[in-house]
C-alpha cells in the first residue's frame, strides 16, 4: 500500500442517520446532505458545482436538493444563498430578482419612494408587493429590516 492509499484507508467519515428522518427527500436531496456533511464548517461549505460533481448529479438537481433542504429547515436561507447566488434562485421571478438588486443598492427606501419609482417602470403596487412577498417568503429580506417590513 502506497502512501496515498494509507492516508485514504486511515481516514473515518461520521455520517449520522438523520438523512433518514426525513422521508419526503429524493435521492438528489440525500447525496447533497451527505455531501454537505463532509465538510467542516460553514467557512469550509463547497459551491454548487463542486456540490454537483461530488453528488454525481448536474446543477439544476444539486439546486433544486438544496432548496429543498432549505424547505426542511436543514439548510438556512443565507447559506443557500452564498451556494446559489441571487439569480440562480429559478423559484424567484424576474421581478423579484430585479427588485433584489435594486434592493441591494437602496436598503433603506420607503415604500412611498419605490412606488413613485416603479412607476417608470411600468410596475403597479401591487406587482412590487408580490414580488416583495416571494423575497421575503424564500429569506432574502433577512438583511434588510425595512425591505422586509414593507413586504408584510
Amino acid at each position: 500500500m502506497d502512501n496515498g492509499q494509507a492516508k485514504d484507508a486511515a481516514r473515518h467519515f461520521n455520517l449520522s442517520d438523520e438523512v433518514f428522518h426525513h422521508p419526503g427527500m429524493d435521492i438528489y436531496t440525500q447525496m447533497t446532505f451527505i455531501v454537505l456533511k463532509c465538510f467542516s464548517s460553514e467557512s469550509n461549505i463547497p459551491g454548487l458545482s463542486d456540490i454537483a460533481m461530488l453528488g454525481r448529479m448536474n446543477i439544476k438537481q444539486a439546486t433544486k436538493s438544496l432548496q429543498q433542504l432549505v424547505e426542511l429547515r436543514i439548510v438556512s436561507h443565507k447559506i443557500f444563498r452564498r451556494m446559489v447566488g441571487d439569480f440562480q434562485d429559478d423559484r424567484l421571478s424576474w421581478a423579484a430578482k430585479g427588485l433584489l438588486t435594486f434592493c441591494k443598492e437602496n436598503p433603506n427606501i420607503n415604500l412611498d419612494d419605490l412606488v413613485e419609482l416603479s412607476s417608470e417602470s411600468g410596475e403597479d403596487e401591487h406587482s412590487i408587493r408580490k414580488a416583495l412577498k416571494e423575497l421575503n417568503e424564500y429569506g432574502y429580506l433577512e438583511e434588510y429590516p425595512v425591505w422586509s417590513r414593507i413586504a408584510n
